[in-house]
């Protein structure tokens, strides 16, 4: 039995340490959240972490950490997965509206269930394929860490962005080559070495728009 009282504690102290201030109703949910994860992964595979203080680092903070690059207000988390980092950014941010997209049943019954559990009023979950995705509205910031190519993320996803909106890319490594190879169509605004306390990964974030 996962303690409560001790996931919170320990992600009060790594939201210090990566300089996030979050109310405390918001922390109490993001560990409800990763409760619930750690509750449907032990039957679903949602994520390959197994660890719920594992999951603070891993997958809250490393979400968080794309926070200081969204623009809003309409925003889209593509291959979202178990939600990351579309969940813990709409959380974090009330003010903008997020889009969770993914085609996997399992993961959107999760996201389902995560939405009505803690009453996330500004998530819609999109069960579809993105290139099968065309809303009414255009998104502002376009975010994924899924994609394990860039060029196919820029490509499945051009249709869905505002004049003057991002791409947001979450990386591992600095991918190079990834980068030479995208279509001239996109501009790399600026790329983001994320320094995560208490995550012993190396972390970029890329910003990309389409060029005028």
């Amino acid at each position: 039995m996962v303690d409560f009282k001790q996931l919170h504690t320990e992600l009060l102290k790594q939201l210090s340490q990566n300089h996030f201030s979050i109310n405390e109703i918001t922390s109490k949910k993001l560990v409800e959240y990763v409760l619930l994860l750690h509750k449907w992964n032990q039957i679903h595979n949602l994520t390959s972490i197994r660890d719920p203080f594992q999951m603070l680092s891993k997958h809250i903070i490393d979400s968080l950490a794309v926070s200081p690059y969204l623009q809003g207000p309409n925003i889209l988390d593509v291959g979202t997965g178990a939600g990351l980092p579309g969940l813990p950014l709409a959380l974090t941010h009330p003010q903008y509206r997020f889009a969770l997209l993914d085609s996997n049943g399992k993961k959107t019954r999760f996201l389902t269930h995560v939405i009505q559990t803690l009453m996330i009023a500004n998530v819609d979950i999109i069960p579809l394929r993105v290139e099968k995705y065309h809303p009414k509205n255009c998104f502002n910031s376009i975010v994924s860490r899924a994609f394990s190519q860039l060029n196919e993320f820029l490509d499945k996803t051009r249709h869905l962005c505002c004049e003057n909106g991002i791409f947001l890319a979450m990386k591992g490594q600095y991918p190079a080559e990834e980068i030479a190879a995208i279509d001239a169509d996109f501009k790399l605004l600026d790329t983001k070495d994320l320094q995560i306390a208490g995550l012993d990964q190396k972390r970029h974030l890329l910003i990309i728009d389409l060029s005028n």
